[in-house]
């Protein structure tokens, strides 16, 4: 597959994520602080984003399985993954649906990202 075509089929996958309300106006930050300095800055964002919540879903999920909840420990998980306190089992399942949507999209812009810098490299070459 030719740069130019890697280059269109990871433009549409950002902005059909774009349209379901996955990516919004920060990520366009973040894709601008990309340069040729750091080509791998956005796929390195996201490996950290989806580390930590994939920890935080883990925690989630383990302390909502207890017989006694803290919800004190839910409250400062939840607002560090989604930004508002919620506190039920139906909410933390509508987060985890959205995050795994979501890092399956990464997962393919990574794999986008990956192959058009090799493309680039081989062409350098």
């Amino acid at each position: 597959m030719s740069l130019m075509a890697l280059r269109e089929q990871l433009n549409v996958l950002v902005n059909s994520m774009f349209l379901e309300g996955l990516l919004d106006q920060q990520f366009r930050q973040l894709q601008m602080l990309q340069d040729a300095s750091s080509p791998g800055f956005v796929a390195e964002v996201i490996t950290l984003f989806c580390e930590d919540s994939e920890r935080m879903l883990t925690e989630l999920t383990k302390l909502l399985d207890q017989a006694v909840v803290d919800y004190q420990k839910v409250d400062a998980y939840v607002h560090q993954l989604k930004g508002s306190s919620s506190r039920c089992l139906s909410a933390l399942n509508m987060v985890k649906h959205q995050y795994y949507s979501l890092r399956s999209k990464f997962d393919t812009m990574l794999q986008l990202e990956q192959r058009i810098q090799a493309y680039g490299s081989e062409q350098q070459n």
